[in-house]
């Protein structure tokens, strides 16, 4: 049985393929077109996954869509009437969404197919349901507490559900405008993070903050009943697009969000690329602070409800990772499994898994034991590549490619390592990678300037093998799709001085052997040579998606000052290039 799962005309538009209730391949539509976070409809990413089970659209049994318009009508309704300014915006915004439902004509027109052929029964699912089902049926657990948050899908911003065998219950929704996804993105537009998927970069400016307005800012969410809500002085009234708008072309917008109170309250907002002054940090920081408050408030809340030591969890705000690894300290869960792709990519998954267990009663088999559910690349397609780049390059076996890359990271070059299959989610774990030294004081300046070109202020990762996180890091919950951020130990800070962050803490990735074979004998060949079983990671990019195909690496490469690219087999030196 084929099950073709989409997000499409939102937001990090995907696909992926489920056979026989098992995730064979999910890819994000950026990662194809190289648009980041495109948002129309993925049709590069369908044929990627018919692809990848070899395929064809007339083969597929079932399509399902993370996203219903028919869902929280009445809430919708409610909204309108209360802001009559803003009827004719919904009616506008119901029509569009009506035309784009026509998932039937738009994989006919997209494949090249004639629409009476397609057999498939097609299912719509609301957003919330399928980001709690793109964590839960992808986990191990029978049953769990499950929980997603974000900006906003289907009227809602945040979900609570009980979990169990095949069955997702409901047990409370959080309805716009209210969304401590809106709220974050408020704040960071403020301080002059304005486009969409920006939240995370500000979430590394929050430690160098003060608590100075951590009163000020907690005003604006304010805790009730159980729940929160939002004071909205603070915020422009929400449109009929939820605050975030899909252009023709599939680029995403953001709708301003903050009102000018805050601008009497704080003083004018600062500009894109001017300097971050004290005051933005501190309203960050004050941000992250008063998020965490309410997140833990929801999940202490959804645990006397769901009494169990196990949290599913998805949403784009589950990408927090900084309030993930506190959660142990702050609410009773003991273990979380966070899809790696929870934001709204993963809803591909969801909605595909949702309907394998809850609508066709199908048991539970599959597990998500790793992230690398994307393309690879055959051997004779990269060294193709290489030679039309006019690279000199030299082919090594396993061992010897491990020890000299070992060798150049410890030296302190940069490398970027592409291989296998490419991760699902916004992180690089391991095949889609640029790693360096952890340990080299100018690490972080290098990279930026050289290779990243980003903001002085934000981090890089830790890749370590799992045995060692308790030696290194002051929590031993694994975090193998770099979604929990823990204290580094003291005695390890100087060790791992260029991914420790301003707050002694790391983004860390958890590497064991049977997730990742070869990245792991890498981290293994540097802790010979140097003593410290962690790597740097960062995405092998340059302001753009993370890399796919082997041209797109060997581009990077060159127009960067990457110091050795290692791409399958295939080793080659920036010095005899």
């Amino acid at each position: 049985m084929l099950i073709l799962g989409l997000n499409m005309f939102h937001a990090d538009a995907s696909a992926a393929i489920v056979e026989d209730g098992e995730v064979k391949f999910a890819i994000a539509e950026e990662r194809l077109n190289r648009a980041k976070h495109y948002g129309g409809f993925p049709a590069l990413a369908v044929k990627a996954c018919l692809d990848a089970v070899g395929a064809k659209i007339t083969q597929v049994d079932h399509v399902a869509v993370g996203q219903d318009s028919d869902a929280n009508l009445a809430k919708k309704f409610q909204y309108a009437l209360a802001n009559p300014a803003k009827i004719l915006n919904f009616i506008r915004l119901r029509q569009r969404k009506e035309a784009m439902r026509d998932v039937r004509s738009l994989l006919a027109g997209a494949l090249e197919v004639d629409a009476k052929q397609l057999r498939f029964q097609e299912h719509h699912l609301e957003h919330h349901i399928a980001h709690i089902a793109s964590a839960y049926y992808c986990s191990p657990l029978e049953k769990a507490a499950g929980f997603s948050y974000d900006g906003s899908g289907d009227f809602v911003s945040t979900m609570m559900a009980r979990c169990e065998g095949n069955e997702i219950e409901v047990l409370d929704r959080v309805f716009l405008p209210h969304s401590l996804g809106s709220f974050y993105t408020m704040i960071c537009e403020f301080i002059g993070y304005k486009k969409y998927g920006d939240e995370g970069k500000v979430m590394g400016l929050a430690p160098y903050g003060r608590p100075t307005y951590c009163e000020q800012i907690g005003e604006i969410v304010g805790l009730k009943n159980g729940n929160f809500q939002l004071d909205l002085n603070y915020f422009k009234p929400l449109g009929s697009n939820q605050g975030m708008q899909v252009l023709p072309d599939g680029t995403v917008r953001l709708a301003r969000h903050f009102s000018d109170r805050m601008v009497k309250l704080f003083g004018q907002p600062r500009e894109p690329h001017t300097e971050i002054t004290q005051r933005d940090m501190d309203l960050a920081y004050a941000m992250q602070h008063r998020f965490e408050e309410v997140f833990f408030h929801l999940l202490n809340q959804l645990h006397q409800r769901v009494p169990l030591p196990d949290l599913a969890m998805a949403g784009g705000c589950a990408l927090n990772s900084v309030a993930n690894g506190k959660l142990f300290d702050r609410t009773p869960f003991r273990s979380t499994w966070i899809q790696p792709a929870a934001g709204d990519e993963g809803l591909a998954i969801g909605a595909a898994l949702h309907t394998y267990h809850s609508v066709l009663k199908q048991p539970r088999h599959y597990v998500m034991r790793n992230s690398y559910l994307g393309p690879e690349f055959a051997e004779s397609r990269i060294e193709s590549d290489l030679k039309k780049a006019g690279l000199h390059y030299r082919k090594l076996d396993r061992e010897p490619l491990l020890e000299a890359v070992a060798d150049q990271v410890a030296g302190g070059n940069v490398v970027g390592w592409f291989q296998g299959r490419m991760e699902w989610g916004p992180r690089a774990l391991g095949n889609r990678s640029i790693v360096a030294h952890p340990g080299r004081p100018d690490m972080k300046d290098i990279l930026n300037a050289r290779i990243k070109h980003r903001e002085w202020f934000r981090p890089f990762a830790p890749s370590i093998l799992a045995e060692y996180q308790h030696e290194y890091f002051e929590h031993d919950h694994p975090s193998p799709f770099m979604l929990h951020v823990y204290k580094i130990r003291p005695d390890k800070r100087a060790q791992l001085c260029a991914v420790n962050h301003a707050d002694d803490t790391g983004r860390l990735q958890t590497v064991s052997r049977e997730e990742n074979p070869l990245y792991y004998d890498l981290i293994q060949a540097f802790r010979r040579k140097t003593g410290i079983p962690v790597i740097l990671n960062t995405s092998f990019n340059e302001n753009e998606p993370i890399v796919c195909a082997p041209d797109e690496a060997i581009d990077c490469f060159k127009r960067t000052r990457m110091d050795v690219l290692a791409i399958g087999p295939y080793l080659a030196l920036k010095s005899e290039n």
